[in-house]
């Protein structure tokens, strides 16, 4: 069975954290995204180096570039 992913809007405090557990328990591959451009991208990079030590293979994705409301309408469940 294909692993689940997750969409997490906004790479401040309260959505890194939610990722960072999605992630640490190996829930969902994640795609973190935030219109601060280069957040998302360096807190994804955080959370993959933290993979081996907890034991995660998950995914984390911070896509380039700024993310708007149109790129997020087709981010649902495939």
């Amino acid at each position: 069975m294909p692993r689940s992913k997750v969409t997490v809007v906004g790479a401040g405090n309260v959505g890194a954290t939610a990722a960072q557990r999605i992630f640490d328990k190996g829930y969902a591959d994640i795609a973190l995204v935030d219109i601060v451009e280069g957040l998302p991208q360096g807190k994804a990079l955080d959370m993959l180096e933290s993979g081996p030590v907890v034991g995660s293979d998950a995914s984390v994705v911070g896509p380039a570039g700024p993310i708007t409301a149109p790129d997020l309408a087709g981010a649902g469940p495939t």
